[in-house]
């Protein structure tokens, strides 16, 4: 492998004192190029000096076209050059010749008649082109060039002639368009239109059809271009008619003002066409109602317009509920009920196939909107109720039902004053499908009817359907205290509360007790707290039985009678939830924060103080993650916050150790501060504060001093945020030592002396 030479460092980088510019460079190279070598001229002096240039040129061109035969170019040069010398017979020698080799090449052909008409050999060329068009008929450029140079020798007829010899062969349509053309430059119409009506019929293309009709407007003659139109529609038929032909026809009667005739023409075209047909008809449709038609006609066309697209959308997925109902609801718009009846029924005709409720939802929509139209619109009540009818024979009852169908059709019977077919319609629902929708509906039906025998038997059938149902215990409770029986109410309520099985217990309860305070029942609803609270102490239980007692009359007039109970519950609810443990710690808060609300409302400052002595302190701790799938501990590890209570026995020991820790630090921190001079006395200030916290605390150890007790808790505390798997010493566990269990034994000795 060659190596690569190391590119050369340019050690002076300072610009040049003459600098030189691309421009200059570019300059001096085409200056310095070299021309190259030139042919030098040749000077004929005589004739026989030409005979011999002539006779060596032809040589040269002969040993050319016999090496290269049927390269064409070297014939074209051979005769251009013969040519050129006017040896007019060898340049025909050499055409012919060329035409020998390849009679195909329309080059050669146009080369030949091209230098006869140049020279003004009419006849000759008029030959070549005979030729030319006898052997090459489909060659449309040989057509074109003949009948040029006729029309320019003003040979008209000629020219007419060779356009029939062309049209025999039925060309392409712009052959068909030059010829017309040609006829209208010398006003010969009725040729032109005969040429027309030949095109049409050797073309019947509807856009050739267009052309010939616009050539009789062009030419005064709309009545003609009308039958012309009238024509391609009678012959081409419904399968060869496209939207181009109806949009010109009615661009036509517009331009001729007649309106109603061109609105027949879109109308129609829109009837006949298949829809993927008439994207432009429906644009140029609007455009024309737009200018000429009123507010109503163009409604119409825009619903055209995305009737056609809501078809279209439908054929690709006949089941999407969502077009159906944009579907619908534009033809209620258009206001044609037999159109609007015809579609519900196309609607409902797509039931799901699938047996899930999901899947149902849109669709029974779709009756439900069937049936209130046919009922608010179409004013057929009695093809209401059997689209009603219908739609619960559809459902399959036993998978799944819908209680909006059964309770629409019995409100629908009520407003029918059929009220026995109503109830029984419902009963029907209820003994086939009871659901809990449906009792609620029955119900709030016999409410409005005021029929409370009816309801009272409605809510014993409800619940003995769902006995666990709270709502329904508690409106069968108010309906009875609605009525006036209390007893009746009460009763309900007891037998509610000793279910065994209940969703929302505590909202039964709730409406128990507040029952009772309406009543003014305070013994009763006192009883009721009491008899919750012995199946669950939840911290809302106590702070609603502590609210109960500061609003219940029975203790007096005065408020502070009333605080004074309200006080003793929350101390209590306090003492219960201390006792259970750490795991009522949160509830606890909720329970201070309540009754420290209480107090500042309702209180002193003496008790506002004294609950506010109790609010517990926040530390932030870190436990082990616990896998909510397994229930094991982890190796990741989560902070929380823990409440430390004043008062709380297992805690208040490190609570207080932790405090001193916190002032021997804040002290360190100054004492790093002061100068040198004055360390002296601060260590002896440090030495009796020290020695007034062993006075203050104690000693349990052997009398060790407090102040070193606390600098150890200090460094305790700062290590409790190390690495859980360090000593106990290290991560200032408080149980980590039995020096430490004896400080911990000696303060809460000297608590309990206090």
């Amino acid at each position: 492998m060659d190596r690569q030479p190391r590119p050369v460092k340019v050690k002076n980088k300072n610009p040049a004192e003459i600098q030189i510019t691309a421009e200059q460079i570019l300059r001096e190279s085409k200056e310095r190029q070299d021309n190259g070598s030139r042919v030098p001229q040749q000077k004929i002096a005589d004739l026989e000096e030409m005979d011999e240039h002539k006779l060596r040129k032809r040589k040269d061109f002969e040993d050319g076209a016999q090496r290269s035969k049927h390269s064409m170019g070297n014939w074209i040069k051979y005769a251009a050059w013969e040519e050129s010398h006017k040896e007019m017979d060898r340049a025909r020698s050499i055409w012919e010749r060329a035409l020998d080799v390849d009679h195909r090449s329309q080059v050669i052909w146009l080369k030949y008649a091209e230098m006869e008409m140049k020279h003004k050999n009419i006849n000759r060329a008029r030959n070549i082109f005979d030729r030319a068009v006898t052997v090459l008929p489909r060659v449309d450029t040989f057509w074109y060039k003949y009948v040029y140079m006729e029309e320019l020798l003003d040979n008209i007829a000629g020219a007419r002639q060779v356009f029939e010899r062309w049209m025999k062969w039925e060309p392409a349509e712009e052959c068909w368009m030059a010829y017309v053309a040609m006829e209208k430059r010398y006003k010969e119409l009725n040729r032109a239109r005969d040429i027309f009506r030949r095109f049409v019929g050797c073309h019947p293309q509807p856009k050739n059809w267009i052309k010939w009709a616009k050539f009789e407007e062009s030419i005064g003659k709309p009545d003609s271009a009308r039958a012309i139109y009238e024509q391609c529609l009678d012959m081409l038929g419904e399968d060869f008619i496209d939207q181009n032909i109806y949009v010109s026809f009615a661009k036509f009667e517009t331009r001729q003002k007649e309106i109603e005739r061109a609105r027949v023409i879109y109308k129609y075209a829109l009837q006949k066409l298949a829809k993927g047909q008439t994207e432009n008809l429906y644009n140029m449709y609007t455009q024309f109602e737009k200018q000429h038609g009123e507010k109503q006609g163009i409604e119409d066309v825009i619903i055209g317009k995305r009737r056609g697209r809501y078809e279209d959308e439908l054929a690709a997925n006949p089941r999407n509920y969502d077009v159906w109902f944009d579907y619908v609801r534009l033809e209620e718009s258009a206001g044609d009920p037999d159109k609007v009846r015809e579609l519900y029924e196309r609607a409902i005709a797509q039931v799901p196939l699938i047996g899930e409720k999901r899947f149902w939802r849109r669709y029974i929509y779709l009756w439900i909107f069937y049936a209130v139209w046919e009922e608010l619109e179409g004013k057929d009540m009695e093809r209401t109720k059997q689209i009603y009818q219908q739609c619960l024979k559809v459902i399959p009852h036993k998978q799944f039902t819908f209680a909006k169908v059964w309770l629409l059709f019995a409100k629908f019977l009520i407003r029918q004053m059929d009220l026995p077919a109503a109830r029984k319609n419902l009963g029907a629902a209820i003994g086939m499908t009871p659901k809990e929708r449906l009792f609620k509906g029955y119900i709030e039906l016999e409410l409005q009817l005021r029929e409370f025998d009816r309801v009272r038997a409605l809510y014993e059938r409800y619940l003995q359907w769902n006995a666990s149902n709270c709502y329904a215990w508690i409106k069968f409770a108010e309906l009875e205290r609605m009525l006036g029986d209390t007893d009746r109410s009460r009763g309900i309520f007891e037998i509610a509360v000793e279910q065994p099985v209940l969703d929302m217990p505590e909202v039964l309860w709730k409406g128990y007790i507040d029952f009772e305070v309406q009543e003014a029942e305070w013994a009763r609803a006192r009883s009721l707290y009491n008899r919750l609270l012995q199946r669950t102490e939840h911290v809302k239980v106590w702070i609603s039985y502590a609210t109960f007692e500061n609003t219940a009359l029975d203790h007096g007039e005065d408020p502070s009678a009333r605080a004074e109970v309200a006080r003793k519950i929350f101390a209590q609810a306090y003492t219960r939830l201390q006792r259970l443990g750490d795991a009522r710690k949160e509830e606890r808060v909720v329970l201070l924060d309540a009754w420290s609300s209480f107090e500042t409302a309702s209180g002193d400052a003496a008790s506002l103080a004294a609950v506010k002595a109790k609010m517990p302190r926040a530390v932030k701790r870190r436990r082990r993650v616990v896998d909510g799938e397994t229930g094991e501990e982890t190796n990741a590890w989560e902070e929380y916050y823990d409440y430390i209570f004043p008062d709380d026995e297992t805690e208040r020991p490190n609570f207080k150790l932790l405090a001193i820790a916190h002032e021997w630090k804040q002290k360190m921190a100054a004492a790093q501060n002061d100068d040198d001079d004055s360390d002296s006395d601060e260590e002896e200030e440090s030495e009796d504060e020290d020695a007034d916290a062993d006075e203050a605390g104690g000693a349990a150890d052997g009398g060790e001093p407090a102040g070193k007790k606390a600098r150890r808790g200090a460094k305790d505390s700062d290590d409790d945020t190390e690495a859980p798997g360090a000593p106990a010493a290290k991560r200032g566990r408080w149980e980590g030592g039995k020096q430490l269990d004896a400080e911990v034994e000696g303060a809460r000795a000297d608590d309990t002396g206090r």
